[in-house]
């Protein structure tokens, strides 16, 4: 066995053996994998491996969609099979909602020219015809569904990565990892030990061990699953081609041909956690005990539905493990605090992903960074908050509804509160209904009374509508008073700090003290990596606002800058609450708490200064992500219920109150303000979202030779803000844009109804060639074509008359 290799994949798995293939085939020949056992020892060998496109997101449908593809190939490529099925699958719609879900996913198939189109049902009873499709209001077709043979998959990889000159070996337990002075690794095993840059987790099952050894705990709960087979069935032995899948989701179990009988599984809501302290060192090919009446309310669903299936004995019956995140969405890329570590961990649907997921981890490593924004997957989406008890009552819920529509804006409240501020009592009395926002919980709106006490979910309109747009007026008439204590904070201080920040930062740091500047992080490919406001506290400390969701993810970036000495940069993000006062009677309220002069001469938009309000200090920045007059206030967490309370008091006379985070997202869409993790992202270039002015190319900073490879093409897509005609649904994010002839240009990356306004607005993307002022579009709100048409310039305040007055 070598000593040395490029990377060292630990999981024989197919996702093991997909990321190895994937870096061999980028060119890093002198790669590894180390198996405890068998190829396909964990969960791989008894999974049903079914495999579909479409997903709510459409990245992962991206992935998804290369992943199908890839099959075919791989067979050709390495002679492999890799029992590949592709009868197609059935999407059946018994509820309005679902409808609109698959209607939305079929827009977003054409938007990137894959096949599921609707079918009727006379076509659906010829394509399978032991369905009984009463009841059904929407039938969708996806012509290349349909499952593999999870070995042949497994052994496709490690064939071809082999023949790249990838070594594999089985029976090969790691027994440590261990990390050098220099960053590098050594993996220890009883064969031998392997010094390399990266390690890759893909140990499946035993994802939580292998990552204890480097130190690290990853949110990961496995559970049993079940699924059984059919005895054979006379109608489809004597078909002479095979029938397509049948996802039911609103009947909560799927089905599909096995020989010539039926596969049939389920997620029930009794859910059985398994191996909580730790998966067993020896566990392999062993399944549990049979337990089918615990899915009996799932089965008699589907023989409802197939009447066939209730017909057939069971031929076999298979219960094993499956390992779990909170969200259910794999814990993926390299570990923030550690160098050289990649993780790949929580996978369920391995056989529609695994293509998608090697290829990225591939280009992560090798390139520097993937080629599509996977912030639903990276594993810096949860931090230390996501502890035992939130990860499994969260695996819990996600097991129990794994085929429940996850409706925009939904909230789910299994394992909360996990992090809350001093305020949280004090906002609960005041009717807030709390979101969740990387552990913390923030309200996204307050129910006065006569208001309901709780969310509804939907793709159309819900019942915090109408309380919504009540505060998003209440701010744009008068104040508003908005809780920005999730927001990332953090305090760079010393010598060296201003250096350390512009070499960071793509602008340039702001010279004089009280002064703001706003700035993108470029990433490895040119990228928005994120955007920060960076204010100058004192000549040697600066004080730096984020993404609060962003926080771990961010410290890749910053970790890539070595802090010179004397420099200390650390967050504040635990220690420091704040408020936005907004609107334009904030001037006058604030004014009421403090004797610090406010008007514009005295206090400048993007200016700062310390300030008592209220008689609690506080860090006070001329700015508001409202679009209107305003300032943040950032104090203790101490002082945060002191100084609510002062300015709701305060407030009254203005008729102003609490605002929350759903009424901001309109008041920003109404400014066309862009958002990390919406509007900008690693995935569009600075002048394709309006940040290339922000960037100084006069100085050095991070990955400024990636922007600079960049910066003089012209822009595949530009940011637009569109009016939507639309009476029962706003867009959210996602929706295809399509011109009027049904050609596809682009996407939505956020959309609101503007109450102030009156305009149900969309914020997205466009291909350039259609992206100027006044172009007729379509928006897919629904799943369905939408008139829309680009606005020049913001429908609030677009000179800014109300923001710097």
């Amino acid at each position: 066995m070598k000593t040395h290799a490029q990377a060292v994949v630990i999981g024989g798995g197919v996702i093991g053996c997909s990321i190895l293939y994937h870096l061999a085939k980028l060119g890093w020949s002198d790669v590894i994998l180390l198996e405890r056992d068998e190829l396909t020892s964990g969960s791989t060998w008894h999974a049903a491996a079914n495999i579909h496109g479409l997903h709510d997101s459409t990245n992962i449908s991206r992935l998804q969609h290369y992943t199908m593809t890839l099959y075919k190939e791989l067979e050709e490529e390495t002679g492999q099979s890799c029992g590949v099925f592709q009868p197609g699958s059935l999407y059946l719609a018994q509820t309005e909602a679902r409808e609109h879900q698959l209607r939305l996913q079929e827009a977003k198939a054409r938007r990137y020219g894959m096949n599921f189109h609707e079918v009727s049902r006379d076509e659906a009873e010829r394509l399978h015809p032991l369905v009984d499709y009463d009841g059904i209001r929407c039938i969708m077709y996806e012509p290349d569904g349909g499952n593999v043979d999870p070995s042949g998959v497994t052994n496709a990889y490690a064939v071809g990565a082999r023949q790249r000159g990838a070594e594999i070996h089985r029976f090969t337990p790691v027994t440590g990892t261990e990390q050098q002075p220099d960053g590098s690794w050594i993996v220890r095993t009883e064969k031998g030990d392997i010094r390399t840059p990266w390690v890759v987790n893909a140990a499946g099952l035993w994802g939580r061990e292998v990552a204890r050894m480097a130190g690290l705990e990853l949110p990961l709960l496995p559970t049993e699953h079940q699924y059984f087979v059919t005895e054979t069935i006379p109608q489809i032995a004597a078909m002479d081609r095979r029938l397509p899948s049948v996802a039911d989701r609103d009947g909560e179990y799927y089905l599909r041909q096995e020989g010539k009988g039926l596969l049939v599984g389920a997620y029930e809501k009794d859910v059985r956690f398994w191996a909580e302290d730790g998966t067993p060192q020896g566990f392999g090919h062993e399944l549990f005990a049979d337990d089918l009446e615990r899915i009996e309310e799932n089965m008699m669903r589907a023989i409802d539905r197939v009447p066939a299936v209730g017909e057939a004995g069971i031929k076999r019956v298979i219960n094993g493990p499956m390992i779990w995140s909170p969200d259910s969405n794999v814990l993926f890329g390299p570990a923030p605090e550690l160098t050289g570590y990649f993780c790949c961990n929580g996978i369920i649907p391995g056989f529609s992903q695994n293509g998608g997921m090697g290829k990225l981890a591939a280009e992560w490593m090798v390139e520097g960074e993937p080629s599509l924004d996977m912030f639903a997957w990276d594993m810096a989406r949860f931090g230390t908050w996501a502890g035992k008890d939130f990860t499994k009552a969260r695996v819990g819920d996600q097991y129990a509804h794994r085929f429940k529509i996850h409706f925009p804006n939904e909230e789910r409240a299994a394992g909360r509160p996990v992090r809350t501020r001093p305020g949280y009592a004090m906002q609960k009395d005041m009717g807030a209904q709390f979101g969740l926002n990387y552990g913390w919980e923030h309200p996204l709106w307050f129910a006065a009374e006569g208001e309901p006490d709780h969310e509804t979910y939907g793709f159309d309109r819900q019942n915090w509508w109408e309380p919504v747009g009540r505060e998003a007026r209440m701010l744009r008439d008068g104040a508003g008073i908005i809780d920005i204590s999730n927001f990332a904070k953090y305090v760079a201080r010393g010598a060296g700090a201003e250096g350390w920040l512009n070499a960071v930062f793509a602008n340039r740091m702001p010279r004089l003290v009280g002064r703001s500047c706003l700035t993108p992080l470029i990433g490895k490919r040119g990228g928005v990596a994120g955007d920060f406001t960076v204010t100058k506290l004192a000549e040697e400390e600066f004080w730096i606002i984020g993404s609060g969701m962003a926080e771990r993810f961010h410290q890749r970036f910053f970790k890539a800058v070595p802090l010179p000495e004397g420099a200390t940069f650390e967050s504040r993000t635990e220690g420091v609450c704040g408020f936005n006062v907004a609107g334009p009677q904030s001037r006058a309220l604030l004014q009421r708490l403090t004797n610090a002069p406010l008007a514009n001469l005295d206090f400048p938009f993007m200016r700062s200064a310390r300030i008592a309000v209220a008689g609690i200090d506080v860090l006070a920045i001329r700015v508001s992500f409202t679009g209107d007059l305003g300032w943040e206030l950032h104090c203790a967490e101490a002082d945060q219920v002191a100084l609510y309370s002062a300015l709701i008091e305060a407030g009254r006379e203005f008729g102003a109150g609490p605002v929350g985070s759903r009424a901001l997202m309109s008041l920003r869409i109404e400014k066309g303000y862009g958002s990390w993790g919406r509007e900008y992202s690693p995935e569009y270039w600075p002048q394709e979202s309006g940040l290339a002015r922000l960037i100084k190319m006069d100085k050095e900073f991070l990955n400024k030779a990636a922007f600079e490879a960049v910066a003089d093409n012209p822009p595949r897509e530009i940011m637009v803000l569109m009016e939507v005609d639309a009476e029962t649904a706003d867009a959210s994010g996602g929706e295809p844009v399509f011109l009027p002839d049904g050609t596809p240009v682009g996407q939505v990356s956020s959309g609101a109804y503007g109450y102030h306004v009156g305009k149900s607005l969309a914020l997205g993307y466009v291909k350039a060639a259609h992206a100027a002022p006044g172009t007729e579009l379509h928006v897919a709100v629904l799943g369905q074509p939408h008139g829309a048409r680009i606005l020049n310039g913001a429908p609030f305040d677009p000179d800014g008359t109300r923001l710097r007055g």
